[in-house]
């Protein structure tokens, strides 16, 4: 008998930001708390000063906490709140946190040299005598480096590997700034403060180690995942067959994705994320991969037998956003990947369920004799928008979409493609009179 498994638990988007709101009004009730009624009642400079290096200390600290979690691949959040939609909040968090430490390090300077009528020059070597402080500098130094080789432009110049080694800088950032956080006036001498911030970091690097140590070591064990088939898929894609056990435990949806490590000796240092390109059947999974770089490359010249280490799944590209019966499916390019496997599960009769399929050329539609079959059995629309974007031709204006979905505006719109693509379509859709509420995306990547 098969195992069946309860619906995963989600937590919203709008449940997620509440709970980070919340917790930095608790850190705000914290300064607060720790602030002396005679420096509140003084107002001199220095004690403003003072006051304000604290908040934007403790908020910064904080803010490192939210990166942390974001990042920290808990199945209700990711599935939830998407991993895409989660790296935005991770980078918008990183640009936050860098002008709090600012600002934290500028204005605590500013009080040492009031108080102390000294120059910035000279309370700067006073501060250096100090590893507490030594180790906040050293922290910002890293959060800086972190922020800069995670700027588009730099990530697109290296590999993911070296991106993945310096971003892992963050871990000894945080562990510096609790540090210096337990040194710092609003935490050290008040205990209730030291054991709340102290039990925060250490529940926070629990998680990590659970989530992104122990649960992929248990995943690779329990599902001992092999390759069985490797088939190319036109020119440059090809799919990638794998069989293991008791798979129906991953709870893997369509339109989901996990991070795949082939233990060869060229690709088992790499672990990046490919979706399900097909539902997960009995102890067989799969998914088509279209050769982008060196590792995907690589990937048609898997063999039967490779071990894999999957972990996962992610994202929330799935039946559960659904709101309107009628759906359209919007691919580009290998984006296609997802949609195909919704394409095929999504409950509808005839034309509920949608999918066009934009590419430059017939010849770069992947998985095109499965779309067509399962359009073909369950009398689903399938429509394919070809032409460069270079052409006068402009396949995916709103007046096309609407000549091909005449009721567009009253459907939900599952998108999935390459970047430049995604833009043009939520623009194009937008016009086309559909609510952004209603156009669901995920986008992944280093």
């Amino acid at each position: 008998m098969t195992a069946t498994w309860p619906a995963p638990l989600r937590l919203a988007p709008h449940t997620v930001r509440l709970g980070i709101g919340a917790g930095g009004l608790l850190v705000t009730g914290l300064w607060a708390l720790s602030a002396r009624p005679d420096d509140v009642a003084a107002l001199l400079p220095g004690t403003l000063f003072a006051s304000a290096a604290r908040l934007t200390g403790l908020l910064a600290a904080y803010g490192v906490v939210v990166m942390l979690v974001l990042m920290t691949r808990i199945p209700a959040v990711e599935h939830g709140v998407g991993a895409d939609r989660l790296a935005r909040w991770h980078a918008w968090a990183g640009r936050y946190v860098l002008t709090l430490c600012g600002a934290h390090a500028v204005l605590a300077l500013l009080a040492y040299a009031t108080e102390h009528d000294v120059s910035l020059v000279a309370a700067g070597r006073e501060f250096a005598r100090h590893p507490a402080l030594l180790a906040a500098a050293a922290g910002l130094v890293l959060l800086l480096t972190a922020g800069v080789v995670s700027a588009r432009r730099m990530r697109a110049r290296m590999r993911h590997e070296t991106w993945r080694a310096v971003h892992l800088l963050m871990y000894v950032a945080a562990g510096a700034a609790f540090w210096h956080q337990l040194a710092g006036p609003d935490v050290a001498g008040h205990w209730a403060a030291a054991w709340a911030w102290s039990m925060l970091h250490t529940s926070v690097a629990v998680l990590l180690v659970w989530y992104r140590l122990v649960v992929p070591v248990r995943q690779a064990l329990r599902h001992a995942l092999r390759v069985v088939a490797v088939v190319p898929e036109g020119l440059e894609a090809v799919s990638v067959t794998m069989r293991g056990k008791d798979l129906a435990a991953l709870r893997a949806e369509p339109g989901q994705f996990l991070r795949w490590r082939f233990l060869t000796r060229r690709l088992w240092r790499t672990s990046l994320p490919f979706s399900l390109s097909a539902p997960v059947r009995g102890d067989e999974v799969r998914i088509t991969v279209k050769a982008l770089g060196d590792h995907t490359r690589r990937m048609r010249r898997l063999r039967p037998g490779v071990r894999v280490w999957a972990t996962g799944p992610f994202g929330a590209l799935t039946a559960h956003r659904r709101t309107r019966r009628r759906v359209l499916l919007l691919a580009g390019g290998v984006g296609i990947t997802p949609l195909r496997a919704l394409f095929e599960t999504l409950p509808g009769k005839g034309r509920e369920i949608t999918l066009l399929y934009r590419a430059d050329e017939a010849e770069d539609l992947v998985l095109r004799d499965e779309l067509e079959a399962i359009a073909a059995e369950r009398g689903a629309g399938l429509f394919y928008l070809l032409g460069s974007p270079d052409g006068p031709y402009d396949p995916l204006s709103p007046e096309v979409l609407r000549g091909l979905v005449p009721d567009l505006a009253q459907r939900d719109v599952y998108l999935c493609g390459p970047p430049g693509m995604t833009e043009a379509a939520r623009s194009a859709l937008g016009r086309a009179g559909v609510p952004a509420s209603r156009i669901h995306s995920e986008e992944f990547a280093f």
